[in-house]
């Protein structure tokens, strides 16, 4: 198994709801409904003392940092951004993504990650709040706010809060697939991906739906994905004009209702390849692409890759693909 033994390195103050944030998404035993039985490990600079909560009271690690020696994920969640951080604690990250670990940052927790040297010459995101700090004390990190997260592979860096819940998940996705993530994201009662369409390297952040008033259709839409749904077509049954029906969309998606039926398509297809047999120009039609080609290049242009390599990567009943080796430690922009 590539993802298991997930350990979360907790420095003081530490923020108990970014800490709870990967301890929802790892330490929950949901193998009943088909999601790996990750280990999930809370440690601290010594097991057993308590560690200071930003909120008050203290929290009671049951391990020490030396832990993460044998993690597969290691995750920074946010804590008080400090001057220095313990030099014990740099050094068990840089070995532990050495070894092969994926490190994970929520919020100022990119902030340790940072201080690594891990993430120099790389793109990076942090909380909106602490963006201009960070880039004053990490020049040489390509730090943006435009995303919800990036991937760079083995260094994954969130923003706010929330933003750590969709890399968390996206992380289960590109590992075990869309169906675990859906089946987490439906317990947490969260978006198994707020864009829609998340690529494999950088995020780009879509407000959650609150569509009240246009939520009864789309529900409409995704049972009929394979029907020739237009914005003339939708907006007469939400009875409205098609202008006032593209800027309610748009208030309460945060995207366009073409980019959101395209992006529900292609996360159909994808579910579709994993849990199914069924043929590329099969799935074209279910999910209303009509063709094999046409599904091929909006899979192409939202996933950067192709239904038949998804399929291979991902599902159960396929043999995974090598991975090229890359040639540069610099995610794509």
């Amino acid at each position: 198994m590539a993802l298991q033994r997930v350990v979360a390195l907790l420095t003081e103050p530490m923020a108990p709801f970014e800490h709870a944030v990967a301890s929802e998404v790892f330490g929950m035993d949901r193998t009943e409904e088909g999601v790996p039985d990750f280990e999930f490990i809370s440690a601290g600079p010594v097991a057993g003392q308590p560690v200071q909560v930003m909120t008050g009271g203290a929290f009671l690690p049951t391990h020490d940092w030396s832990e993460a020696a044998t993690a597969d994920l290691v995750v920074l969640p946010a804590s008080g951004i400090r001057e220095d951080y313990p030099d014990e604690l740099l050094d068990v990250v840089r070995e532990a993504h050495a070894r092969g670990a994926t490190v994970l940052s929520i919020c100022s927790g990119s902030f340790v990650l940072a201080a690594t040297g891990l993430l120099d010459g790389k793109r990076a995101t942090t909380h909106w709040r602490y963006l201009q700090q960070f880039k004053e004390r990490f020049p040489q990190v390509d730090v943006t706010m435009d995303v919800l997260f990036v991937d760079n592979g083995s260094l994954i860096t969130s923003a706010g809060t929330s933003a750590g819940i969709d890399a968390c998940l996206h992380l289960v996705r590109r590992e075990h697939g869309a169906s675990v993530a859906t089946t987490i994201a439906r317990r947490m009662v969260v978006p198994p991906q707020r864009d829609g369409g998340q690529r494999q390297y950088v995020a780009t952040p879509v407000p959650e739906c609150q569509a009240e008033s246009l939520q009864p259709l789309l529900d409409e839409v995704l049972a009929t994905l394979h029907e020739p749904h237009t914005v003339p077509t939708l907006a007469k049954r939400a009875l409205m004009s098609e202008r006032t029906f593209a800027r309610r969309f748009v208030a309460e998606t945060g995207t366009t209702p073409h980019k959101w039926l395209l992006q529900q398509r292609v996360l159909r297809a994808r579910e579709l390849l994993e849990a199914t047999d069924s043929s590329v120009e099969t799935i074209a039609r279910e999910v209303g692409f009509g063709s094999a080609a046409v599904l091929r290049a909006h899979f192409q242009t939202v996933l950067g890759t192709s239904p038949q390599r998804y399929r291979r990567a991902f599902s159960p009943t396929q043999a995974p693909i090598p991975t090229p080796t890359p040639t540069t430690t610099t995610a794509p922009a």
